[in-house]
């Protein structure tokens, strides 16, 4: 593809030494250019990518795109393009590289700090439900068809190039559906930029990422990029621009935040009965506005039951999922698919299809204790899962959890005392301690417990190695009670230093309960 092609893409550029080179290969890794690649350097997290600029260059690359002109010191022929934004210049140039896959698709983004993945696994089963043929992009996978494509270790959103080959390869394949789970980290670094969104979603905003944010109201404005995309993403025919949003997340004014940024339509959920009175004098922005909240919940081990309320009737819905808390991310998606017309049918149809998501509230087994994998790793999520397991057991509550090195330092002992709280029994361990030190992790974690009036040694435990920290909390099992293991889900690796070493909580959990069985 010639270069010119490429740069009708960006928003705005400015370039030296002219020239329309045939492109080969876009790439921000200066390792993958091949002779004709357009190189991007954009500042990283630890290294600015214009020092790879020279390297780049030696293996062949014809063109640059950086945020800074033409250094002195590096003089060339070849063209170089000077951007406001490198990272999202990126995104729009593997958007034209692909020829603008978002564009053939109707695209919608789930965003939120909990949630996320379950509302977009319920969102892509409604729409299936309906006859619809539907590609996800989520933290778990990428599933496209039949197929499912793993996105990689400690996965957010996948960087821009790949959204934008995992959306051709949906166009290629005849999806008419893209469901894409928009995280804060996908959407501050720019890596959902020339994704055309049609639907935006969310499921709530509380405490998490402020490593990368520094703020909970910037961690807000990152959620808020996926909702302000609307109005600006390419106009599709007989393609309305909807926001679904969640009345019930107001406590830091979220839902008033969301609902003042313009939408073609919006939809608004609640999963109390007083959702009514809560929207009396609620006058959003745009030109239709739309409720939908539950009535008559009832939530056991089996799973869940409650009437939705609609502008067209009431839908009866029967889910497998367990937690009240799956009622909030089961109406996010009635949202999107009302957004849709999807009809009545299929949305039962959708609902009762997912049984559950990897990785969270997980049941491995029921008898003669009941043992639980979710992903929990944020202070209300936490909150959540261990209300969700006090009200589907009769017996103790044990907790198995940590808190990752090198990621939001504050949340530490609000988890502590969350779970302090909320379980019988409290056993904290390692979670991707990277090159933090375990025993200083741990340590914040403890002073949130002893926060709660937890003591050492006889409410809470600190095991270090987690396969060992799961084991003890199985053999403290008697029958009636349930383990819960938190923090690492779906996730396969655990990062110890700069290493990323294989793992499973599925996996050790059942090798602790088979050996406490073979009395191994």
């Amino acid at each position: 593809m010639l270069l010119s092609s490429l740069l009708h893409a960006l928003p705005a550029y400015q370039i030296q030494n002219s020239s329309d080179a045939d492109i080969t290969r876009i790439t921000a890794d200066s390792r993958q250019v091949i002779p004709g690649a357009l190189f991007v350097a954009y500042p990283g997290v630890n290294v600015d990518g214009a020092r790879f600029i020279p390297d780049a260059i030696a293996r062949g690359a014809v063109a640059v795109v950086a945020e800074t002109t033409q250094p002195p010191n590096h003089p060339t022929t070849i063209p170089f393009v000077t951007v406001p934004n490198a990272r999202s210049a990126l995104a729009h140039l593997a958007a034209a590289w692909h020829d603008f896959p978002s564009r053939k698709l109707r695209v919608i983004g789930v965003t939120g700090t909990d949630g996320k993945t379950t509302t977009c696994t319920l969102a892509a089963s409604i729409l299936s439900a309906a006859g619809h043929k539907v590609g996800t992009i989520t933290t778990v996978a990428a599933t496209i068809g039949d197929e499912e494509i793993d996105t990689g270790f400690h996965t957010t959103t996948p960087d821009a190039p790949d959204i934008q080959r995992y959306l051709a390869q949906m166009v290629d394949a005849g999806m008419e559906y893209a469901v894409i789970e928009a995280t804060s980290h996908g959407l501050a670094q720019h890596r959902l930029d020339a994704v055309e969104f049609d639907i935006a979603a969310v499921t709530n905003i509380t405490h998490e990422h402020l490593d990368l944010h520094g703020s909970w109201e910037n961690y807000r404005d990152a959620k808020a990029l996926l909702f302000r995309a609307l109005t600006a993403s390419y106009r599709k025919p007989r393609t309305a621009k909807v926001a679904v949003l969640n009345v019930d997340d107001n406590a830091r004014g979220a839902f008033d935040f969301l609902c003042a940024i313009p939408a073609d339509e919006q939809i608004i959920y609640s999963a109390t009965e007083d959702e009514g009175r809560k929207t009396d004098n609620f006058r959003p922005p745009s030109s239709v506005l739309r409720q939908v909240f539950a009535r008559e919940i009832t939530s056991t081990p089996r799973g869940l039951r409650f009437t939705i309320v609609t502008p067209h009737g009431e839908l009866q819905i029967e889910s497998p999922l367990i937690g009240r808390y799956n009622v909030s991310n089961i109406l996010a998606a009635i949202g999107v698919s009302m957004a849709r017309r999807v009809p009545f049918d299929a949305m039962r149809e959708g609902v009762a299809r997912v049984r559950g998501v990897v990785g969270r509230m997980q049941v491995m087994q029921s008898e003669p204790f009941t043992a639980i994998v979710d992903f929990a790793h944020t202070p209300n999520a936490l909150r959540v899962a261990l209300e969700t397991a006090r009200e589907i057991t009769r017996g103790r509550v044990m907790v198995v959890f940590g808190c990752a090195g090198l990621r939001d330092v504050g949340k530490r002992a609000m988890m502590g005392e969350m779970a302090g709280k909320l379980a019988d029994k409290i056993v904290v361990t390692a979670e991707d301690p990277r090159t933090e030190s375990l025993d200083a992790i741990n340590a914040q974690i403890a002073e949130g417990l002893r926060r709660a009036g937890r003591r050492e040694r006889d409410d809470y435990f600190i095991v270090n190695d987690r396969a060992e920290a799961i084991a003890f909390a199985v053999k403290m099992a008697n029958a009636g009670d349930l383990v819960i293991v938190t923090g690492k889900g779906h996730e396969r690796s655990m990062c110890f230093g700069t290493t990323e070493y294989p793992w499973s909580d599925q996996d050790t959990v059942m090798t602790a309960v088979d050996r406490l069985v073979s009395g191994k």
